[in-house]
């Protein structure tokens, strides 16, 4: 089965390579858990293969014999333009492996289409100036989703792409977005990404989503990594549990692994130890 690399090297090597291809991987996090580094990490490091060799040698070392890396990687935030990506990845991953990371992550900005509807001031949110055409069909506007939808048409096909985040989307739910597109959005994207042949790994905070809701997220991917904060005594640690992965888990129970304990240093995201049954 051939895999996308997910970037952190420890955990990669463990699932032989990565995710198997044609899959979505939904990360459920909670806020500073480590899902948001996550995302980066990976990204990143894959980026790194191609604009830096030399480097995604030292933090990451060979790809495992059944990995290959995505054609391209694209990075899709609702509500976060370029810049504010660029400085919050800044201020997790060293600077040498942002710099040369980055060459090779194309960054898609869908935050006019977000907060077009917004009471927000446009100069928030859009560098242009809004015209009179603008004010007049700012309640007829391309849709989001549809907006989203072609972009994913586009780029998802043999790519790793990042999407930053579904927790904006659910925000959104109401007259105009329902809870239900957001279903049909992530079932339609697990259909297609099965012929795009890539890799797609979508961000949600879980904490802002009902315990039935998750379950329907999760029912609809291919796997879903859960990042956590667990304490113990007068310190907490960050923990991921991989609830659910075709292609993934069996190994993991093979190994008896239950819990990773992760941590976030200058390379980004990384394994810190691995809880086995005992």
């Amino acid at each position: 089965m051939e895999r996308i690399p997910l970037g952190i090297q420890r955990m990669d090597s463990i699932v032989n390579g990565g995710a198997p291809r044609g899959t979505v991987v939904l990360l459920s996090g909670e806020s500073g858990a480590g899902a948001r580094e996550f995302m980066y990490t990976s990204a990143l490091i894959n980026g790194l293969a191609t604009g830096d060799p030399e480097l995604h040698d030292l933090y990451y070392g060979d790809l495992a014999a059944d990995a290959t890396l995505p054609e391209e990687i694209h990075y899709v935030s609702f509500s976060a333009g370029e810049s504010q990506f660029r400085w919050e990845v800044s201020q997790t991953i060293d600077d040498e492996i942002v710099e040369a990371g980055l060459q090779a992550v194309t960054f898609h900005d869908l935050s006019t289409h977000f907060f077009h509807e917004s009471p927000l001031p446009r100069d928030w949110y859009a560098e242009r100036t809004a015209s009179v055409t603008d004010l007049r069909s700012r309640t007829d506007r391309e849709e989001l989703l549809s907006a989203f939808g072609d972009l994913m048409s586009t780029h998802g096909p043999d790519n790793l792409v990042v999407i930053d985040s579904l927790t904006d989307l659910i925000s959104t739910t109401g007259e105009e977005v329902t809870w239900s597109d957001i279903n049909y959005v992530v079932k339609g994207l697990q259909k297609a990404a099965h012929s795009w042949d890539g890799l797609i790994l979508a961000h949600v905070n879980h904490e802002t989503v009902s315990p039935e809701r998750l379950g329907q997220l999760g029912d609809a991917v291919n796997g879903t990594m859960r990042f956590e904060w667990e304490s113990g005594g007068s310190t907490r640690a960050r923990t991921l549990v991989i609830k659910q992965f075709r292609g993934v888990l069996s190994q993991l129970e093979d190994e008896d692994i239950v819990r990773f304990e992760t941590e976030i240093d200058d390379a980004g995201f990384d394994i810190s130890d691995v809880r086995k049954i005992r």
